[in-house]
């Protein structure tokens, strides 16, 4: 059975709805897509379609945060103090970017079954939008000391990165990643007045994720894109179009060796590593979406996965990872 045998066999054994597309340098070596991108209207998915990326947008908030490093806006060592000022006064003193982007800070989170009081997602309609949901999160343990991931730390980013550069959040991934990149289609879009060929994602008892998530996204989560556009993305990082190699290397490699994933995964600035080996991976899930991308430089080996499902891309995933990711 060929790959693409197989995946159509798993695609209408689990219910797969979403895209997926493996490339290797140029060569397309699969592109499939399944179910709809919206079932009322019966819009089939395509290999193009846009599709919500949650978490998966961390690794764009972690290079636009670099960029602003390399042009001399923000350091590692910057203190969210300086920039924050009086908001959010319950994130301790010492805390830095570095420690933001390696989910080593201790802040509090704003979305977690402890959050006080729990984020309305109707509500965040832009980075400053977020500040209400953060404060009031009492730090959770010393600054640098252990991992924990922490969504909270990158909407900080996010609001940290248009104090230093003066401009949208939005605007800086737009015209630091997502241009420099290639990726015409990545873009934060209201969830409430999607464009077309835009996935809408569903729960499992059949409604929208409208109600569910933000309004429109920030350095935590939220953006959408395609396949094509990570085939774009990988590449583009290793040669440095984004930010400059030195600095890819840096915010690829292990800050820490140990995340408490099932996985066994490493963490680096904004990127997930595997326990071994050079591949990167950036991942997302919530209502509604599930999405993983990975990455092999050695091989220049690039594998999509986005689905309009909380749980539709990880049968796929796991099928993909054993027949095309082994080896190097």
């Amino acid at each position: 059975m060929d790959l693409g045998e197989g995946i159509d066999r798993l695609a209408a054994r689990t219910g797969f709805t979403g895209a997926l597309l493996v490339r290797r340098g140029m060569e397309t070596v699969l592109g499939r897509a399944y179910g709809w991108a919206h079932r009322g209207y019966r819009v089939p998915n395509t290999v193009d379609t846009r599709f919500g990326i949650a978490s998966g947008t961390k690794g764009f908030t972690a290079l636009v945060v670099v960029s602003l490093i390399v042009d001399g806006l923000l350091a590692l060592t910057t203190r969210v103090r300086e920039l924050l000022g009086p908001d959010l006064p319950l994130i301790a003193d010492a805390v830095t970017v570095e420690q933001l982007l390696a989910h080593r800070s201790g802040i509090g989170d704003y979305f977690g079954e402890d959050a006080q009081p729990p984020p309305r997602p109707r509500e965040f309609t832009s980075a400053a939008a977020y500040l209400p949901a953060l404060d009031g999160q009492p730090q959770r343990f010393r600054p640098g000391t252990r991992f924990e991931y922490n969504n909270g730390g990158y909407a900080v980013l996010a609001i940290l990165a248009e104090r230093a550069a003066g401009l949208p959040f939005a605007e800086l991934v737009r015209t630091r990643v997502t241009e420099p990149a290639g990726m015409p289609d990545t873009a934060f879009l209201r969830s409430d007045e999607l464009p077309a060929r835009t996935a809408t994602g569903y729960l499992e008892d059949g409604r929208t994720n409208v109600f569910s998530l933000p309004v429109v996204g920030s350095g935590d989560g939220g953006c959408y894109s395609t396949a094509p556009d990570f085939a774009a993305f990988w590449p583009a990082l290793q040669a440095g179009r984004i930010v400059p190699r030195q600095w890819v290397a840096r915010m690829t490699a292990a800050h820490s060796p140990e995340t408490g994933t099932r996985e066994k995964l490493r963490y680096g600035l904004g990127f997930w590593l595997p326990a071994r080996g050079d591949t990167v991976l950036l991942e997302g899930y919530d209502y509604g979406v599930s999405f993983r991308s990975v990455w092999q430089p050695g091989r220049k080996l690039s594998m999509t996965v986005l689905a309009n499902t909380a749980e539709g891309a990880w049968p796929v995933v796991r099928h993909l990872a054993e027949e095309v990711l082994p080896g190097s």
